[in-house]
Order: structure tokens, then sequence, then C-alpha cells
């Protein structure tokens, strides 16, 4: 098995849970155990300061916290750009990776470029993910530093499938709101 760690995985039409409709997730751990990552396109309506006002001083007061997934959605994750790698508890590709939670909240806003805040994260068990990988429930992306931060009014769904180009440009037509079609 090839792991997908640090590649993004977006939703096609074949993946009917609409957890992932129109999703980009990033592949944060990928093995014979499973799989986990983290869902970027789904900010929620509350900021960091109001949900988790500790991390505001990381990811900014007024950041929205963002949807990482259906799995333990009461789980806290930092994704984070850091200027010193040791300082991640992991490191997903790059310079980018997840925050540890013992970390001296001061001294990891002085250690990182971006942060962001998500709440539950997307998991697989072993074989599940490439079983839908199978089914063609996904497109595997290379990640590239700008899809892992956009904006919350950024359309990151439609901006990869854009980039990969040919036929996958109509499926980044395809509405947030399934009834739309």
């Amino acid at each position: 098995m090839t792991s997908l760690k640090g590649r993004l995985l977006v939703a096609t039409p074949a993946l009917f849970d609409p957890n992932f409709r129109r999703a980009v997730v990033l592949v944060g751990e990928h093995g014979e155990e499973g799989a986990m990552g983290l869902v970027l396109n789904r900010p929620a309506d509350v900021t960091v300061g109001d949900a988790v006002p500790p991390l505001a001083v990381v990811a900014g007061e007024e950041s929205r916290v963002y949807v990482g997934g259906p799995v333990q959605p009461e789980a806290v994750l930092v994704l984070a750009e850091f200027d010193d790698t040791s300082l991640a508890a992991t490191i997903v590709f790059g310079d980018v990776g997840f925050a540890s939670s013992d970390d001296d909240l001061e001294a990891l806003a002085g250690a990182t470029r971006w942060a962001r805040v998500f709440a539950g994260y997307a998991g697989w068990g072993p074989g599940q993910l490439e079983s839908e990988l199978e089914e063609e429930s996904w497109l595997v992306e290379p990640a590239d530093g700008v899809d892992l931060f956009p904006g919350a009014e950024d359309d990151l769904f439609a901006s990869v499938l854009r980039r990969k180009g040919g036929t996958y440009r109509v499926l980044a037509l395809m509405p947030e709101d399934p009834s739309a079609n």
C-alpha cells in the first residue's frame, strides 16, 4: 500500500455521504490501520475566540473554526505551517503538521506562520479508504500550500478541480446543495 499522507482527497459524485459532498480532505495519516484526515473546506459558524478562546492566540480571535469531519466532533485539532518543524507533534508534509495538545500556546503562536482550528476529523478503518478509492469516490491530488488554508469564502473544491483541468472542470460546477440538481 502506498501511503496517501500529505495528499488531498477530492470527493466525486460517486461518494454519497453528505458529510463529504464537495469535500477536500488533507490526509494526515494513512497506513495498515486506516487513515485520518481533515476536511479543509467546511467553515463552521463559530469563531475560534468564541469556541476555544485559548487557541485565539494561535489562530486568531475572529478566525473561523472548521469542521474537520464527522468523527469525534468534540475533538479539537490545530493544523499549522511551522517555522520550526521540530515543534510539531506530527508533520503531514513539508512544514505543515499538527500541533501538540501539550504545546505552550504562546510559543506555538510564535513558531507558526499559519494555523487553523478544526473540530472533528475524517477517519477510515483498515482498507476502507482503499475501497472508496476503487469505487472512484475520491480523486487523489498533491497538496499545494495555498490549498491548506483557504479563506472561508474561497471555493477550494472548484479550485483544485480547475487546477486538475479537463473533464474535472465539470465536477467543479457541482452545486453545494444536492437538491439544486
